[in-house]
């Protein structure tokens, strides 16, 4: 006997049914649609809490910050727009505009804060 993952009722009919009826499928479908929906929101609220704080503290547009001042306002660096390597082979993350780069400077973890200008736009790394 077949049980429905909707409320777990018998599922009678041909032998591929899953559901027991029309409304428990159409239950399941919604609910695995707001799963879905509610992880793009999470990614997108993320991204723009990150560059909130990056905005905050990069007024300049270049600017060196310890990683705890802005992890303890809620950035998360896995959470990034794209990416965008220099001559260098140093690889910035960014979001939307405003990018980071993770550096040691005198034995302390920071981050170097950048706006993105024009001509990065020639070099964008996306499969690196």
């Amino acid at each position: 006997m077949r049980t429905c993952p909707v409320c777990r009722g018998a599922v009678k009919g041909r032998v591929d049914k899953i559901y027991c009826s029309v409304q428990c499928k159409s239950v399941d479908q919604y609910e695995k649609k707001l799963k879905s929906e509610k992880f793009y929101f999470q990614v997108d609220k993320q991204l723009k809490i990150n560059r909130k704080i990056l905005k905050k503290y990069n007024v300049s547009g270049l600017t060196t910050i310890r990683r705890e001042t802005l992890h303890n306002e809620g950035f998360n660096p896995h959470f990034f727009t794209h990416i965008w390597k220099n001559d260098k082979g140093d690889v910035y993350l960014f979001c939307y505009d405003v990018g980071f780069l993770g550096i040691t400077h005198n034995n302390k973890q920071k981050y170097l804060l950048v706006t993105w200008q024009e001509y990065m736009g020639e070099k964008l790394a996306l499969n690196t």
